[in-house]
């Protein structure tokens, strides 16, 4: 017998992205408002040392600081990196060196971008100093980045005492991440029979259980898992959350209830959307099936089949 040719393994570009809201402290807002005014602001442990940026609560003693000062806009690079293909959202456009730089007055380094013609132009121990932006909104990007500077450290701390008009309170930073997700052989097979409106799982070849999605391995067992199975469609509801805060980009009207799903033969529960009835009357024990919709490569969501409830007994291994 021929064996059946491996299915192509799928490759797709994803995206994680969220934006992530926080409040500052006296410190922080002290620091990034000093910033839009182009001053760089540290603050001073109790043994006297300068820390830039600052924070709230010393790292080596837990005790709480507030003793801030100024700093100079010029340091020395402590040590570098040289980052030949900017992506986006960071600092410059061009090759840059990543830079930890130890500003005039402190005694820790601040990381940030360094302009400069290439990799021969960096070294350990050369002079710099702050390249302001033009619009400044109290932001670590307020510095734009850093520039080659040929000047000795002057620099004499000044106390501050932090205020300024209108302070900075909080901040958004976005959070994201590139990159290129690989599915392997036995997930490219489940969701190419996704594409056929079929749900398949593999069977251990060990303690026979049947896992969905596959992964090609058991994660009971370590063993690796070949045998295909076809699940479902039909299923039971094995735990469930009411969603009430709706997802931008995401046209499902809210509340709404996404639970486990144990498809009929497998012994892994997946999660799926519920719809077709009061996100009230979901229970676990629902008996469901799948719901395509046209063209779609994977069910739109599960809605009751009208059979009793499932007996506890019978899911109760896989909640």
């Amino acid at each position: 017998m021929t064996p059946a040719p491996a299915p192509e393994v799928l490759q797709a570009p994803l995206v994680v992205e969220f934006p992530f809201t926080r409040s500052l402290g006296p410190v922080q807002s002290a620091f990034l408002t000093g910033l839009r005014e182009r001053t760089v602001l540290g603050v001073r442990t109790a043994d006297g040392r300068v820390l830039v940026p600052p924070v709230e609560y010393d790292p080596a003693t837990a005790d709480e600081l507030r003793d801030l000062v100024e700093v100079a806009p010029t340091g020395t690079v402590t040590t570098w990196a040289w980052n030949p293909a900017p992506r986006r959202g960071q600092p410059l456009a061009t090759p840059f060196a990543w830079a930890l730089i130890r500003l005039d007055g402190a005694d820790t380094a601040l990381l940030h971008a360094l302009d400069a013609t290439g990799p021969d132009a960096v070294r350990t121990g050369m002079r710099v100093r702050v390249r302001w932006a033009g619009e400044r909104t109290g932001a670590i990007t307020d510095i734009a980045c850093f520039e080659p500077y040929d000047g000795e450290a002057t620099h004499e701390l000044k106390p501050h005492d932090g205020v300024f008009a209108d302070p900075v309170t909080g901040i958004v930073a976005p959070a994201r991440l590139d990159y290129t997700y690989a599915p392997g052989r036995a997930q490219s097979r489940y969701l190419a029979a996704l594409a056929g409106q079929k749900t398949v799982g593999e069977r251990c070849p060990s303690c026979r259980k049947v896992y969905v999605p596959p992964r090609g391995a058991c994660p009971t067992c370590g063993v690796a898992t070949d045998e295909q199975v076809e699940v479902g469609p039909g299923g039971t509801v094995t735990t469930f959350c009411i969603v009430n805060i709706k997802a931008r980009n995401l046209d499902i009207e809210v509340p709404y209830v996404y639970a486990h799903i144990a498809l009929d033969g497998a012994d892994l529960a997946l999660h799926g959307r519920i719809g077709g009835v009061p996100y009230d009357q979901v229970r676990m024990g629902l008996r469901v099936t799948a719901v395509w919709t046209e063209g779609g490569r994977y069910p739109d969501h599960y809605r009751p089949t009208g059979e009793p409830d499932a007996d506890y007994d019978t899911y109760k291994e896989l909640l």
